[in-house]
């Protein structure tokens, strides 16, 4: 009887072992993603000019590196905060962890070669190697044609320079373990032919991040159907839940023509959008879609991304957008 406690006791320990070891090298050598030493991004004028594009419009890379103004209606961009960091993403929204948002000006990226600043948009990892949580999309921009991610990157270094320094993000046990093997190496695609409407969409839907908010998650893992909304989002007063935008004839946008696709992002363009106060403490719906940035996108652009969103499978899902928690 010794003899077979003396077994298990050793099984025990080795079993441990093997599991500190595991911890140990997860959280010490991984992610492995070199960045590219000899990597120079030349900023050139048209470089900039596609890099805002995407930074604003697209990607909106700007949306969560600059101040929102959370008290007037879809939070626009605060003026002279572009690029600087800062904003939250905790628990309460549903995150695994406190994360905020970095300096990306040239203040915050001084110290970045353009090989780490690929990485970190197209791998998730930092300069100093740790691992990024993808709240940023960074598997959705791996995807993106090199040259836009140099673009975008052309524009980040064109920004003026804001000096803040933001705390840095905490992720909660065990995605602090678990992003470590999130990051993997960019797979860019080719920039489809605007010809073929459908793979040019999807593109711009991948760069978009659509699928991030509108895909029910739980602690950063999918629970729902791509695209099928009930992604939530604590507020001050109440849930905000993301709508399906699949092509589902009653609960997605299935009875939506292409017209009136485009018409509800152009409502908030700058020349046709009125900003308008919103009290959340009240219980007046608030919610985290850029609608002022995604305004911006070309008509073209909007009508691809409702071309392929009619290609996705429609998923039935009734989303309750807004419920008020406490007045």
């Amino acid at each position: 009887m010794k003899k077979l406690l003396k077994v298990i006791c050793g099984l025990f320990v080795l079993i441990a072992v093997a599991i500190g070891g595991l911890l140990f090298y997860v959280t010490r050598f991984l992610p492995n993603i070199p960045a590219q030493a000899d990597l120079k991004v030349a900023v050139t004028p048209e470089r900039v000019e596609r890099g805002k594009y995407l930074a604003h419009s697209v990607a909106v890379c700007m949306d969560c590196h600059s101040t929102r103004d959370w008290g007037t209606f879809s939070a626009p961009l605060k003026p002279g905060t572009l690029g600087i960091g800062g904003e939250l993403f905790d628990q309460k929204m549903n995150f695994p962890g406190s994360f905020i948002s970095p300096n990306i000006t040239p203040h915050g990226l001084k110290e970045w070669s353009d090989g780490e600043l690929y990485r970190a948009i197209t791998s998730g990892v930092s300069k100093d190697g740790h691992p990024l949580f993808p709240i940023m999309p960074y598997p959705a921009y791996g995807k993106m044609a090199t040259e836009d991610i140099y673009s975008i990157i052309a524009y980040l270094r064109s920004l003026p320079a804001i000096q803040s320094s933001p705390a840095p993000s905490k992720a909660d046990p065990p995605v602090n373990v678990i992003m470590h093997l999130m990051p993997q190496p960019a797979q860019p695609m080719a920039l489809p032919n605007k010809s073929g409407v459908v793979a040019y969409g999807g593109y711009l839907a991948n760069a978009a991040g659509c699928t991030e908010c509108h895909t029910k998650m739980e602690k950063g893992t999918p629970v729902g159907k791509p695209y099928a909304g009930g992604f939530e989002f604590a507020m001050p007063a109440g849930v905000l839940r993301s709508p399906n935008i699949t092509p589902h004839p009653t609960t997605g946008i299935g009875a939506w023509t292409k017209q009136m696709f485009i018409d509800r992002f152009k409502a908030y363009a700058p020349d046709r959008f009125k900003a308008t106060p919103v009290d959340m403490m009240k219980g007046e719906m608030q919610t985290v879609m850029p609608w002022t940035m995604y305004a911006t996108m070309t008509e073209e652009d909007l009508g691809a991304i409702y071309e392929f969103l009619k290609t996705l499978p429609a998923e039935e899902n009734g989303v309750e957008r807004w419920t008020v928690t406490s007045k």
